[in-house]
């Protein structure tokens, strides 16, 4: 890696010509703490950067990492911060390229189903204005009230409906991209096929900004569901409605656009901070919150469906949520966890390991297991339908910060060997960031760290862009 300088104030001087005075942030701690991390749960993966930047355009995004590539100072973009690896983080201080002013939609395209936007749109924002056009983006992460659009596609965002309409990276049509040494690219489109030369959009997309900063991104859209419910099924067991989801997909033949999965734990601390109930809170151990859209009747029959087999496989209950009210009740649950988690067990591990869905119930039994040998809690949620599984540990105060780290990182290790084993991987929608780095051997060979690596001098030959992610 390269030896980087540091910012002097005749840098800061050329980055105010660039932006504006008012853009540019230095010298004050305070204004500059909330670009030192992101929501990593955990302690120690926040760094102070030296100035934040804040361009509006294309062009000064251009400018500025021409300016920092012949300086030789780290750059780390940045969206809205809402990420769970350590990704937007300035490790070696440097430039903070905050994106929140590139923020317009650019254009909605109804006839070719297409929006385009720039990287600091709110993916919320995007998803109500298309819903008055009676479209929808369906790549959206359940974070979508805080998250941008750029992290979306840098982190190739999933959520609860991957398992019906697929992640962030199948709807990124075109990318307009500012490389590290300066030059701006324009990649894909409007067009729906392109085997023109190599796919760099999908390299481009997850590469948690080591690659390249997008300015201008095409997003496929699609037609507005006139229908959706959502049932919240209580299960007795944790390992019983775990099972349920594949068997119910293949029994039925209906695949639920969201199958979601709620420990117990997690219920109640969600519902302690929203301060709500559900039914079945004491008596259940697990929950199952599912959901289908289409046509009324599509709707109607595959809800009742999944509601059948359910109770004739083990459900204490369904629950139909049918009117907006009652599906924004029950989603608010599942939405408040993360919150919830950081208000009574902050500093908790926070992993998303996925695998093959059939894998799921020995993973989390293995987890739960490795988490009470060690003395440790463990609790689980996640997107069940396609295999990822947000495992959190938690800390206690009775044991030291020492003991419980080390603790973590044996649970980890051997939680991430399994997924290894299993066809799964360390990381199914918050990537590696520099949270998951140390762990990547674990799932990668070393020709394949090799060839990123290349990649990475290939975009990237003085190291500026995002250091010390990934790899």
């Amino acid at each position: 890696m390269s030896a980087y300088n540091r910012v002097t104030p005749e840098l800061i001087a050329q980055l105010k010509e660039i932006v504006g005075a008012g853009n540019v942030i230095h010298d004050d701690p305070e204004k500059m703490e909330p670009y030192s991390h992101d929501e990593v749960f955990e302690k120690g993966y926040a760094s102070m950067p030296e100035v934040v930047v804040k361009p509006s355009q294309t062009e000064e995004v251009a400018r500025i990492m021409q300016l920092a590539n012949r300086e030789m100072v780290p750059v780390t973009p940045r969206g809205a911060g809402s990420g769970l690896s350590g990704g937007a983080v300035p490790l070696f201080g440097g430039i903070v390229l905050a994106l929140e002013r590139m923020n317009r939609i650019l254009e909605i395209d109804n006839e070719n189903l297409m929006t385009v936007v720039e990287p600091g749109v709110i993916t919320n924002e995007l998803s109500k204005i298309l819903r008055g056009e009676g479209l929808f983006y369906a790549g959206y992460p359940l974070s979508l009230e805080t998250c941008f659009i750029g992290g979306n596609v840098a982190e190739n965002a999933g959520g609860a409906k991957a398992i019906k309409y697929g992640v962030t990276s199948r709807y990124v049509q075109g990318l307009e991209v500012v490389l590290p040494t300066g030059e701006i690219i324009n990649l894909g489109g409007k067009r729906l096929k392109d085997v023109t030369g190599y796919d760099l959009i999908h390299l481009l997309v997850g590469s948690e900004g080591t690659l390249g900063i997008f300015t201008r991104i095409t997003l496929g859209l699609l037609p507005l569901p006139p229908a959706s419910v959502s049932l919240l099924v209580p299960f007795k067991d944790l390992e019983t409605a775990v099972k349920t989801a594949p068997r119910m997909m293949i029994a039925t033949g209906i695949t639920p656009c969201a199958i979601e999965l709620m420990d117990s734990k997690c219920v109640e601390i969600s519902c302690r901070l929203i301060n709500d109930t559900v039914p079945y809170q004491q008596e259940a151990k697990s929950f199952l919150l599912i959901e289908v859209d289409g046509t009324a009747q599509q709707v109607e029959n595959d809800y009742n469906a999944l509601a059948d087999f359910c109770l004739e496989n083990g459900a204490l209950d369904a629950y139909v949520a049918n009117t907006p009210s009652t599906r924004e009740r029950f989603w608010n649950i599942r939405k408040s966890i993360s919150d919830a988690l950081k208000a009574y067990y902050p500093g908790n591990a926070a992993e998303d390991i996925v695998v093959p869905p059939a894998s799921i119930p020995p993973l989390l039994e293995e987890a739960y297991r490795l988490a009470a040998e060690h003395g440790l809690e463990c609790l689980s949620f996640g997107h069940l339908g396609d295999g990822n599984a947000h495992i959190h540990l938690l800390p206690d105060d009775n044991i030291p910060e020492k003991q419980w780290q080390e603790a973590v990182d044996i649970i980890l290790t051997k939680l991430y060997r399994m997924a290894r084993e299993v066809g799964g991987t360390i990381s199914g929608e918050h990537g590696i960031g520099h949270k998951r780095k140390k762990y990547l051997h674990l799932v990668l060979d070393e020709t394949e760290l090799a060839l990123m690596r290349k990649i990475k001098e290939a975009f990237d030959p003085n190291y500026i862009l995002n250091p010390g992610k990934i790899m």
